[in-house]
């Protein structure tokens, strides 16, 4: 009979995970000797566990396949909190594998000072996961994983936290098979929603995350072409669709503002309308409001919608494209991006210069929450489906690089980040040379948290605690044996991406100005 640790890989390969992040523990030992063995699953061993989350989220975001974390108890599951509450806020499907301790030394709500012990290990990921569960039996291991895979990866997609006591692993446990079960998208009537898209005479249509997650891009596209209606796109969305209706640039900016303002129905596609996108709900409610949703409650929890439409994004937004008459073109979108374009160039010729050493990449871009961040996120034109990933749930600053370790298991990648939250993560270059990642870092070093220097300035604030020591980047990464390269400001940045093959760091000194998507320069009064 296989051991504990061979039945948890066994389910994973049969739900086709090729790749598991994660760090050894004292715990978790039996997995590593397991994975060792195992034929079809890669390990990439980073350097801390909040690096594995993110590296899994990363990994899911680019992918859109399940990104699977491995660490061990106590402390090492309490590292991955932050970077699972990013993974929720944005509904990514990442399954959390922490051991615990042995079932033998456990006593319910008593912490009796075993190794690693906690009084409650899941209840630390209950506000943060979209369902958690300990293995309560070793012959329960391997259905526990297979229900765990099968709620991350179910729609609506969210992190899983599945508990393993470290003794199971080792137990003969019997195996499990895995009943792989496709979801069935049943399109509703869309009679009701059909008769407010007939009498619409300008339409707009927003598409957001849950709309990439379930590939709706064509499907958008169809119905746009036939209503000639303009395309806005939430950071969760960015090259969803390949459409010239498609609005580049930010809902922040008031020419795409106006958008909102002017349409007589919005047809929301996979969104929540999040205080991000929305400048804290600032931007009025419209005047008509079609919502599909796989969700009804997160369809209708910000703007309650004249319809909704409880379904899968892609196949409901096809059947609506099939159904509605063809409209004629109200909105130039070309002249609003033309706009927008303007606006940014006068806004920040620096930014700007970022922005055009980016365009007509084919690399996917992984952005932290730094003023570079900002900019890529409201202004970079995304060319491809989950070409962007952008920390939009939490909004934690650090993600970017580790995210990006995950992204590149897919291919090209670029992390565009700070001087401030590259630190979070600094040490996992080590992980980046080891597995030779197709990543190149662009690291803008302002000399501190430039965001939250911004702030303070704002604020009329004496300026503290973002003024920070900081190594020499470049020679940091060479002691990792990464090549890397400092230049002086925007201009040399699409000649060094271009040189860029492997593991490598670019490192910009320049500093930016904030974005108007950034909370101090929302546009729309009274927002905090």
């Amino acid at each position: 009979m296989p051991r504990g640790a061979e039945v948890l890989l066994e389910v994973l390969a049969a739900h086709d995970v090729e790749v598991v992040f994660g760090l050894p523990g004292v715990h978790n030992l039996a997995i590593w000797e397991a994975l060792r063995k195992h034929p079809g699953i890669r390990m990439v061993g980073v350097r801390h566990e909040q690096t594995a989350v993110y590296a899994a989220d990363g990994y899911a975001r680019t992918t859109g396949k399940l990104g699977v974390a491995v660490v061990t108890t106590g402390p090492g599951a309490a590292n991955t909190l932050g970077a699972t509450g990013e993974a929720w806020a944005s509904g990514s499907p990442v399954l959390v594998i922490a051991t615990d301790i042995p079932s033998t030394l456990r006593r319910p709500g008593v912490h009796r000072g075993v190794l690693h012990e906690t009084r409650d290990q899941k209840a630390m990921f209950g506000p943060v996961t979209k369902a958690a569960f300990d293995v309560p039996a070793a012959q329960d291991l391997g259905a526990c994983a297979d229900k765990a895979v099968q709620q991350a990866v179910l729609s609506p997609h969210g992190p899983v936290y599945l508990g393993v006591p470290t003794d199971f692993l080792s137990a003969e446990v019997p195996r499990h098979t895995v009943a792989k079960a496709g979801q069935t998208h049943l399109v509703p009537d869309l009679t009701e929603a059909g008769a407010l898209i007939a009498a619409a005479e300008r339409p707009l249509i927003w598409a957001g995350g849950g709309a990439a997650r379930s590939g709706a891009g064509a499907a958008i596209g169809a119905l746009a072409a036939r209503l000639q209606a303009p395309i806005i796109t939430t950071y969760g969305a960015r090259g969803l669709v390949d459409s010239p209706q498609v609005v580049r640039g930010p809902v922040h900016a008031p020419p795409v503002g106006r958008l909102w303002d002017d349409a007589d129905l919005v047809i929301a596609i996979g969104t929540d309308f999040d205080g991000m996108m929305t400048q804290n709900w600032l931007q009025p409610k419209p005047r008509r409001l079609v919502a599909v949703n796989i969700d009804k409650a997160e369809a209708n929890k910000n703007y309650p919608a004249d319809v909704t439409i409880e379904g899968d994004a892609a196949a409901v937004t096809a059947a609506l494209a099939a159904m509605v008459s063809g409209k004629e073109a109200v909105v130039d979108v070309e002249a609003v991006n033309a706009e927008v374009r303007a606006l940014a160039e006068a806004d920040s010729p620096e930014a700007v210069k970022l922005l055009k050493a980016l365009e007509d990449t084919d690399a996917t871009i992984v952005a932290d929450m730094c003023i570079p961040g900002y900019w890529i996120g409201g202004f970079h034109h995304v060319t491809k489906p989950r070409g962007l990933a952008y920390p939009v749930g939490w909004g934690t600053l650090g993600f970017g690089f580790p995210a990006a370790l995950g992204a590149a298991i897919d291919g090209r990648t670029i992390a565009v980040v700070g001087d401030g939250g590259f630190l979070f993560a600094c040490g996992d270059l080590a992980t980046l040379r080891q597995e030779n990642l197709p990543l190149t870092i662009v690291l803008v070093d302002d000399g501190g948290y430039g965001m939250l220097r911004y702030d303070q300035q704002v604020a009329n604030h004496a300026i503290s605690g973002v003024d920070l020591t900081r190594p020499d980047f470049a020679k940091l990464a060479e002691s990792f044996g990464i090549p890397a390269v400092t230049i002086d400001g925007f201009d040399g940045l699409r000649e060094a991406l271009s040189d860029a093959a492997g593991p490598t760091m670019i490192v910009v000194d320049a500093s930016l100005k904030p974005p108007i998507n950034t909370s101090p320069r929302w546009y729309r009064k009274n927002a905090t």
